[in-house]
């Protein structure tokens, strides 16, 4: 990348003996003059490099009569139409990617014997159609990428005549049928991507190991097994074969692959019993999730000693008993701890303080029973605090310093036996709450030896756990609703000016409401319901123009409810049970003297602030509203942008 912008020069045009043209990564356009009268006039080119230049037109069928080309790159140019299918049969082309097109349609050839390809990628493109049996006459082939195609049919046998391969991804597609044994000639290949097809049967047959095979992915494949040939592979780092109805125990021989960096394969499957004592063993391990599966009896001790070489430790959603182990050693480098869902009890570790790295710790619904864990406020990257639904009691008191927890965003301690009134103290602290930064496209994940493992999470909302694949980084949130709070809403939270959820729901709460909540445009999403808050509803709340939930139900307010923006849209039961309040919705009228007010007049917003996600909560709202973090590893994109960055597209520019 040279930091070259605007329209390549037609003065390029006249350049009619130039064989190397390579201008990728760069942002430029390439439209007036085109690719058509790019290709008509250098007819000598060996190397066409354009990748990340706007050229949004189709692919001229004159590209077929460049005979010396050897290396064509137009990955993310904004191809349109059918890819002409002569251009897979030019004499001399070696490296071939028009990935990331995802307007381009296509075919694969019949090839012929005598082909140079050595590296083909079409990922993230709609072609379709079968993978022709003539795929395997490829000889010299090294890459071939289709993820994230089209691609329907069977995989072929001849596939393992490319001996020389060593990167096959064909995940994402529609691919059906056996997995053919003769992939276990391929003893160079180094990366297997064949997730989330429709594949039936196993690998229950196959006995050959593939001796340099680092990634492995089998994502949803309908596997039903776990394949016995893993057992030797000696060079596997990374291995994902989640959501495949795997059942009985993790087998202990697998606990002995030393080479593993990365273990998702065991999350949304069937397994049961213990885990074994031997997953120590894997003393390379930076990722453990085995999540939503039925494993069951206490946490092997051991865990908390392997947090100093592992990032993420997600066991969310299985039957683990017993205390969570107090092991966590100096020096831990977990960044996720979620044993969220589980039958542990006792209390929280103090040795998580350790883990200074932590960056989201669940343990919702865990049986827990514990007082509020402010030790934990020393953690200075600790983001979200997921404590909900479990014995957590007793009043929280003030913070020793004025420095804990200073960059937690997301705070849900719903549905516990706290007491005394809301910590304002806390609420001093946190900082990362107070500034607001609309960054759509960021998202919190945690950034592994291998690939990032970005966090999702649902949100329960009337009884429906909707799931949010990605949180945006700049999402704050807090519930501490369904406990014992009581007093008034304190005027600081007016100063959290970067919240998006504030639900203090159910619980017994006094006074009014404060006119400092007004002070939080970026609120979407307010629950007050089901306390005994008294006094009127303040008309500046109508200024918050993203405000798409608001529930003041159950409560002893009185006078006229606020009316313009946002209020408009809210119906009566966001205002049910309080017997003084009047006007639109509600039926009651308001006498004279209490006349709706309209409200104040101020900028109006022009969207919301996070279009991605948070609009779902409007659908079947009710008087709750309760936040969680579910800890997934949804992969797809980042983890082949990892291998390709780590493995593959050294000469593509």
């Amino acid at each position: 990348m040279s930091g070259f912008t605007g329209q390549i020069p037609a003065e390029i045009l006249e350049l009619s003996d130039l064989v190397s043209l390579a201008l990728g990564l760069n942002p430029l356009k390439l439209q007036n003059p085109g690719l058509q009268h790019l290709v008509e006039a250098l007819t000598n080119l060996e190397v066409l490099h354009l990748s990340g230049v706007n050229i949004s037109a189709k692919i001229p069928q004159i590209m077929t009569n460049l005979s010396s080309l050897s290396s064509l790159s137009l990955r993310d140019c904004g191809l349109q139409g059918e890819f002409p299918m002569g251009i897979f049969q030019l004499p001399n082309l070696r490296i071939f990617s028009i990935r990331y097109n995802p307007y381009l349609t296509g075919y694969l050839p019949e090839f012929q014997s005598g082909s140079k390809l050595e590296t083909l990628m079409l990922t993230g493109t709609k072609f379709s159609g079968h993978l022709p049996e003539s795929l395997g006459n490829l000889k010299s082939l090294k890459e071939f990428h289709v993820a994230k195609c089209y691609f329907s049919g069977v995989v072929p046998s001849s596939l393992g005549n490319l001996t020389q391969l060593f990167g096959l991804f064909l995940s994402d597609n529609k691919l059906h049928g056996a997995i053919p044994e003769s992939i276990y000639r391929l003893q160079n290949l180094e990366i297997l991507d064949l997730s989330n097809n429709f594949f039936s049967g196993s690998f229950h047959n196959a006995t050959f190991p593939l001796p340099k095979l680092q990634l492995l992915s089998l994502e949803g494949c309908n596997l039903g097994e776990l394949p016995s040939f893993l057992r030797d592979q000696n060079q596997l780092e990374i291995l994902e074969i989640g959501d495949n109805k795997l059942e009985g125990h993790i087998p202990k021989w697998f606990m002995n692959m030393s080479t593993i960096t990365l273990v998702a394969l065991f999350s949304n499957n069937k397994f049961n019993g213990e885990i074994p004592e031997v997953i120590c063993n894997l003393t390379s391990l930076s990722v453990l999730d085995l999540s939503n599966n039925n494993l069951s009896g206490k946490l092997p001790p051991c865990l908390g000693n392997k947090s100093n070489t592992a990032s993420v430790l997600n066991l969310r959603n299985n039957s683990f008993s017993g205390d969570i182990p107090e092991t966590f050693t100096s020096g831990c480098s977990l960044r996720v701890v979620d044993l969220s869902q589980n039958k542990l009890e006792g209390k929280i570790p103090k040795s998580l303080a350790n883990c200074t790295k932590l960056e989201i710790l669940n343990l919702e619904q865990t049986n827990i029973n514990d007082v509020f864990p402010s030790w934990l406020g020393v953690l200075p990257d600790l983001k979200v605090l997921i404590l909900r639904s479990n014995g957590l009691h007793g009043v929280i008191g003030k913070p020793e310093t004025n420095v804990e927890f200073p960059r937690l965003q997301i705070v849900d301690l719903s549905n516990n036996s706290f007491k005394g009134k809301l910590p304002l103290e806390y609420f001093r602290n946190w900082t990362a709450m107070k500034n607001v930064h609309n960054e759509p496209l960021i998202y919190m994940q945690a950034d592994t030896m291998t690939n990032p493992y970005p966090y999702s999470m649902t949100m329960t909302n009337k009884g429906v756990m909707i799931l949010y694949e990605k949180i945006q980084d700049s999402l704050t949130a807090i519930d501490l609703s369904s406990n014992g709070f009581e007093g008034g809403i304190p005027e600081v939270l007016g100063d959290l000016k970067a919240l998006h959820l504030l639900n203090l729901s159910n619980n017994f709460l006094s006074g009014r409401i404060p006119l400092s909540l007004s002070n939080l445009k970026e609120l979407e999403a307010l629950d007050l319901s089901q306390n005994k808050l008294s006094g009127e509803i303040p008309v500046q709340l109508a200024q918050l123009t993203f405000l798409e939930i608001f529930n003041v139900s159950h409560n002893f307010l009185s006078g006229s409810i606020p009316r313009g923006n946002q209020f408009g849209a809210f119906d009566n039961t966001s205002f049910d049970a309080n017997s003084g309040l009047c006007g639109e919705p509600l039926s009651k009228k308001c006498r004279n003297g209490e006349d709706p007010l309209p409200a104040p007049k101020e900028d109006e917003g022009s969207g919301y602030p996070l279009e991605f996600g948070w609009k779902v909560v409007v659908i079947g709202y009710a008087t709750g509203l309760l936040i969680g973090v579910i800890l997934g590893c949804v992969m797809n994109t980042r983890k082949y942008e990892w291998v390709v960055k780590n493995y593959f597209a050294r000469w593509e520019k």
